[in-house]
């Protein structure tokens, strides 16, 4: 083969490994934080099937309202009575658990080999992942609902920890060590997870119904928003737009560059405690209405809705054609993405308000029975 030919060729390949090494992976095993990613957006990359098939069950009590995230093939879930569980996946038996004072209601948070996750007793645990060992802990000076979240500092280029405690501060740590780089206080409880937009800001929302923007690098206040009514879940954030749904009646968008209001969606008079998830055209929420919304993210409308026959305080995930989700109905749902049609769902029998997690083909979800239930979704229908 002459010279150039060859050339031509293994350019042709080489460009070849490189589309396929972009492509997004549609089989990933790990969903380490529990809407997906620092943005808070709910979406996964998995390519699910159309049917639930139940694979197993796990038991951590009476009680279960916190998310399950997933890596290296262990699920991590807090229960009511204080545990921090880590439980195999591909058996659903446990591997560990960590003991805390109360109640863990909050999602764990899974970074650098660590599970990082706020009890109702105060304080926020860094454990190690393999072992279940005690690494650091932080105490607030109020319960722990929500989720942490992970960044590293613009300018200090430092790892840390950001969450939300109902001491009604914002902490931020250094996440080696648990140190406390510093807090941001609002008038009253944080109950959702601190955002992160352009590894630069941390967006909130609190029960003072303000939203907030405050620096990543020292917590400095940069812009609060007053909105309608307390937010108790958080802000997902997509092209500097951030969206929450509130205590009151409305999903709202802002312009966080200046604080705006682009729209505010209003179906009935009903609270808004699940948080949205976002595509390139949509955004997906669960109301306590019954029902799940698909609102049009340039204008406001509403695009379809899915009616449950129960409220729906679990925050919707979703793929390329399928939004993920449970309901207090006590039932998990599959819905198509683009008209809001059932695909299939699974009767638990009680309330489901955690966030589903996607691994690979499968799905993870806690259930306020006290279970964890992993489900297939490439069986028979």
């Amino acid at each position: 083969m002459p010279n150039f030919q060859y050339s031509i060729l293994c350019t042709l390949i080489a460009i070849c490994l490189l589309s396929l090494s972009s492509v997004p992976n549609s089989v990933s095993a790990d969903w380490p934080r529990h809407r997906g990613d620092a943005a808070l957006n709910g979406v996964s990359e998995s390519k699910l099937g159309d049917s639930l098939q139940l694979l197993w069950n796990y038991s951590t009590g009476d009680f279960l309202k916190s998310s399950v995230v997933v890596t290296d093939n262990v699920a991590y879930v807090g229960s009511e009575d204080g545990g921090l569980h880590a439980i195999r996946t591909d058996n659903g038996k446990q591997k560990w658990v960590y003991q805390t004072k109360m109640a863990i209601e909050a999602p764990p948070l899974l970074y650098d080999g660590k599970v990082i996750v706020g009890s109702t007793d105060g304080f926020l645990y860094c454990i190690e992942q393999n072992s279940g060992k005690l690494i650091w802990k932080y105490e607030t000076m109020g319960e722990i609902m929500g989720a942490a979240n992970q960044a590293s500092r613009p300018k200090s280029k430092d790892d840390v920890i950001v969450f939300g405690s109902y001491d009604n501060f914002v902490h931020c740590l250094a996440a080696d060590s648990g140190e406390l780089l510093w807090k941001f206080e609002a008038q009253n409880y944080i109950n959702g997870v601190p955002t992160i937009y352009e590894n630069k800001y941390v967006v909130f929302g609190g029960c003072d119904a303000m939203l907030y923007v405050v620096n990543l690098e020292d917590g400095k206040n940069v812009r609060s928003i007053e909105v309608e009514a307390p937010i108790a879940a958080s802000v997902a954030i997509a092209d500097g737009v951030g969206y929450v749904g509130d205590m009151d009646r409305s999903v709202t968008a802002f312009n966080l560059e200046n604080g705006e209001v682009i729209w505010n969606y209003r179906s009935k008079s009903f609270p808004y405690f699940s948080s949205p998830a976002l595509s390139v055209s949509n955004v997906f929420i669960g109301g306590r209405d019954k029902g799940m919304h698909c609102i049009d993210r340039v204008s406001g409308k509403k695009v379809w809705r899915f009616a449950a026959r129960g409220r729906i305080d679990s925050s919707p995930v979703i793929t390329e054609d399928k939004v993920v989700f449970g309901a207090m109905d006590g039932k998990l749902y599959l819905i198509s993405r683009t008209n809001g049609e059932e695909i299939a769902s699974y009767e638990i029998g009680e309330a489901i308000s955690s966030t589903p997690a996607i691994v690979g083909n499968k799905i993870i979800v806690g259930c306020e029975d006290g279970n964890v239930y992993a489900f297939d979704t490439k069986g028979k229908k």
